[in-house]
């Protein structure tokens, strides 16, 4: 499944996939650095209300097509950036709620599994986003990673990631601010 995500509110985006499980799987995925870094980004998890999160991005390395270039909005950032935030629910192996400093902002990202049968619905919410920009952006960037999970729960090679954002970014503009 390859939906698009939903803006709830002005401030909150959420996503729904389809995962093959089992959940115990998906939940190290979300949870266990070196997972993690193959869709998302490493970082250690403490799987406990008040638990430190820590996000190490480097997007580069998520592609199968490393020859891509970065776009050239994102020519002048790092290409690692890191993030921090703090684990405000853990109900393993199905909920993980936490939030993403940015900064000045923070945001609070939640994970529920549930499972159905052989598969795992992962249901992601994004909240608390500031402006019309950032829900752009984290809503492109979620579409893309999740791709990419799902490309890597189904030991598929990984699609090129800045092509997918670069072409998700088009339509979420579209589909979210009408141009």
């Amino acid at each position: 499944m390859d939906a698009y995500g939903e803006l709830l509110d002005a401030n909150t985006v959420r996503f729904v996939r389809e995962l093959p499980g089992p959940v115990e799987r998906v939940w190290a995925y979300l949870t266990q650095s070196e997972k993690r870094a193959k869709w998302l980004c490493g970082g250690d998890v403490e799987t406990a209300v008040d638990g430190h999160v820590d996000m190490h991005f480097h997007n580069v390395s998520l592609s199968s097509d490393a020859d891509i270039p970065r776009p050239d909005k994102y020519r002048d950032m790092p290409e690692k950036m890191s993030f921090t935030g703090v684990v405000t629910r853990c109900e393993a192996p199905h909920v993980l709620e936490h939030t993403w400093e940015f900064g000045d902002e923070s945001s609070i990202v939640l994970y529920e599994l549930t499972e159905q049968g052989d598969t795992v619905k992962l249901v992601l919410t994004h909240r608390r986003l500031d402006t019309m920009d950032t829900v752009l952006s984290v809503s492109t960037g979620w579409h893309t990673h999740l791709n990419v999970l799902v490309d890597v729960l189904n030991g598929d090679p990984r699609r090129p990631f800045y092509k997918m954002q670069t072409q998700y970014e088009s339509e979420y503009r579209k589909r979210l601010i009408g141009k």
